[in-house]
């Protein structure tokens, strides 16, 4: 997991992932649950904090 760039990439996946189940869940296709709310949760804050991680790696890449 060195890579920023698969860091990004994955953490913009879990960011989409997360906002997408949100939005099914206020267009109530799927059931608003406890368990599914702080999931969607998890993976909105872990692919904020891994494209950080990322840009901040890319950063100091580019900068050597």
């Amino acid at each position: 997991m060195n890579s920023p760039r698969l860091l990004l990439t994955v953490g913009l996946i879990l960011l989409f992932l997360g906002w997408i189940i949100h939005l099914l869940i206020i267009m109530r296709v799927i059931p608003s649950t406890f368990t599914l709310n702080f999931l969607t949760w998890i993976f909105s804050m872990s692919g904020l904090f891994l494209g950080f991680i990322g840009a901040a790696l890319w950063g100091k890449m580019r900068k050597r």
